[in-house]
């Protein structure tokens, strides 16, 4: 992301930190799913949960070793765990865990897209009932044609908009 084109809450959802950390909660949450399953012993488990953590700079330098984005992960995680590591990434794929965590930011992304979507349908349709009888010239092809109001201008906007809406809702559905 290009820090002066994008908003500070849009950003923070595609930085290292937030990618890794997203990485980290979905190999958590496998590895609780393993455990409340019988698979991973119910201490292991626990001992990821509260000492999993993560160096970004120990993560890039495993990589350039290992030339593996969820190797250098891992491997820098189970620095920070100890034995229990062994039960990380236990049974996963990378893709397993890389196509949830972009999913999941993905759908943390699209909330924010549709928050500011509905304030602007708020901002717009404001308009639109405040400019109900402003007249303006209507155009068609791009002349003038006949008069019509500025509040018909924002509704017709406002209802494109819905549209749009309801078209990134159904994306942020798939991506989920």
């Amino acid at each position: 992301m290009i820090a002066r084109y994008t908003g500070k809450e849009m950003g923070a959802i595609w930085t290292d930190r937030r990618r890794y950390e997203t990485w980290l909660a979905v190999e958590l949450a496998a590895t609780d799913a393993l455990a409340a399953s019988g698979v991973v012993p119910f201490e292991d488990a626990k001992a990821l949960r509260e000492r999993a953590d993560f160096d970004i700079a120990r993560i890039e330098d495993i990589e350039q070793v290992t030339q593996h984005d969820v190797i250098a992960f891992t491997t820098a995680v189970a620095e920070k765990v100890g034995p229990a590591a062994r039960w990380l990434h236990f049974g996963l794929t990378s893709s397993d865990v890389l196509d949830t965590a972009l999913a999941v930011q993905l759908v943390q992304a699209t909330d924010l897209i549709l928050r500011d979507i509905d304030a602007l349908l708020v901002a717009v349709r404001r308009r639109a009932e405040e400019h109900r009888d402003t007249p303006m010239i209507g155009r068609t092809h791009g002349v003038h044609a006949e008069p019509m109001t500025f509040g018909v201008k924002l509704a017709l906007w406002y209802a494109a908009i819905e549209r749009g809406r309801a078209r990134v809702a159904r994306a942020r559905e798939i991506v989920a």
